[in-house]
């Protein structure tokens, strides 16, 4: 037996006893660990300085703040693990019942996925968030980090398994990979007869290595080519405050803003002024040749810049002709995740809402909201991108699958 089959094997038996333990229970885990990792944040600290130390020179700036943690993430991770701690149980929920004519007695109830593998890369909150969210479903989960954030990985790890030693749920809920080589990853995504889901986060490389190579099944997450329209009828100080912090606030998470589309009647006046607010941040604008005569110190964009993922402080902008050629260009390049609409204009935001098919649909505000805790969940396993089984933030409720309960009185078919 290999040493993810070793893994494996003990993940599955602690799912069979996070599969019926009670609420309170698992509640009582996760303010443990949230009070660990505050008390344990010097020695969370000092392994994240070895990974960013390490990362200087081969990770981009955005991608090191990506990696990098301080006390108020920290005290942020924690938070995020007491907030998935007060969300209601999802386990045992009755979600239909009724008594057919013969007399049967039928319910679909929530019940756990059983182990969920994550591979993630370089944001290390990812580790206590999925610990956390999947405890609270039900689940065991199998953690396999990038090498970038080996240290940090290991240290939130050990903390939450030492809290959960004084708990009545096995420490084997939550486990790291600690080989983060390719072979590892390979091994894992055959890893059939222990995972019964894997769940990708990071860039489109990963992310399309899992979803092309998994034998397990896979819940596509992640690569947020999200775009901004800017309406002809747009508050213009509006439009730039939201490209601002759509693009800048953090730009290497999946839900910053990577594009920018332009109604034609007001490009003249609000490219300039958006060019220049962006400028503060040192934003390379790529644009197509209309947009570019607009903007002098832009690059040309090419064919490839409209389905990249930048996840830096780059920005893809394209004038448009009407709302219908911005929702055919976000159809044919968006990765379906987030895409905006900024407008005064009810009717074209209506029109916008329901034609646009992603994950999640603004009208008149910033994309960074695609996230678990922004949007109440208190935090999320990842952003799904695809349609089955889930779609959008992925909190508690989304980590349950049913089954069917059917009690009779010696009814025969």
């Amino acid at each position: 037996m290999t040493n993810l089959e070793n893994m494996g094997a003990l993940a599955k038996s602690a799912a069979r006893t996070l599969r019926i333990e009670d609420s309170s229970v698992k509640t009582e885990a996760l303010e443990l660990i949230a009070s660990a990792l505050l008390q344990k944040k010097a020695d969370i600290l000092t392994a994240n300085a070895l990974d960013v130390e390490a990362a200087k020179g081969s990770l981009s700036p955005s991608m090191i703040d990506r990696l990098s943690l301080s006390e108020e993430r920290i005290e942020s991770m924690a938070d995020a693990v007491i907030a998935v701690s007060k969300w209601p149980d999802p386990v045992g929920q009755v979600l239909e019942e009724r008594v057919l004519p013969n007399g049967l007695h039928v319910q679909k109830t929530s019940v756990p996925l059983g182990v969920c593998g994550i591979i993630f890369e370089a944001r290390p909150n990812v580790t206590s968030d999925c610990a956390a969210l999947c405890i609270k479903a039900g689940n065991a989960c199998i953690l396999r980090g990038g090498k970038e954030a080996f240290h940090s990985n290991m240290a939130i790890t050990g903390v939450m398994r030492d809290a959960l030693s004084s708990t009545a749920l096995p420490a084997d809920c939550i486990q790291l990979v600690e080989d983060t080589s390719r072979e590892s990853a390979a091994e894992m995504m055959a890893l059939t007869e222990y995972l019964d889901v894997l769940i990708p986060r990071g860039g489109a490389g990963l992310i399309r290595s899992v979803v092309d190579n998994a034998k397990v099944p896979v819940i596509e997450t992640g690569v947020g080519n999200c775009h901004i329209y800017v309406d002809r009828a747009a508050d213009i100080s509006m439009a730039l405050d939201i490209v601002f912090n759509a693009k800048t606030s953090r730009p290497s998470v999946c839900n910053a803003a990577e594009k920018l589309l332009v109604h034609k009647e007001i490009a003249a006046v609000f490219l300039p002024a958006m060019a220049e607010k962006l400028a503060e941040k040192d934003v390379e604008l790529r644009a197509d040749e209309s947009a570019c005569r607009l903007l002098p110190h832009a690059k040309a964009a090419s064919e490839g810049d409209w389905s990249r993922e930048y996840l830096d402080y780059i920005m893809g902008v394209k004038i448009v002709n009407s709302i219908d050629d911005a929702i055919d260009h976000i159809e044919r390049y968006s990765s379906h995740h987030s895409d905006c609409i900024v407008t005064s204009d009810q009717a074209a935001a209506d029109r916008f809402l329901a034609s646009v098919d992603s994950a999640a649909v603004y009208h008149n505000a910033s994309t960074r909201f695609t996230d678990g805790g922004e949007l109440g969940l208190g935090a999320e396993i990842g952003i799904s991108t695809q349609k089955l089984h889930a779609r959008g933030p992925m909190g508690v409720n989304q980590l349950v699958s049913y089954k069917y309960v059917i009690s009779g009185s010696g009814q025969i078919r």
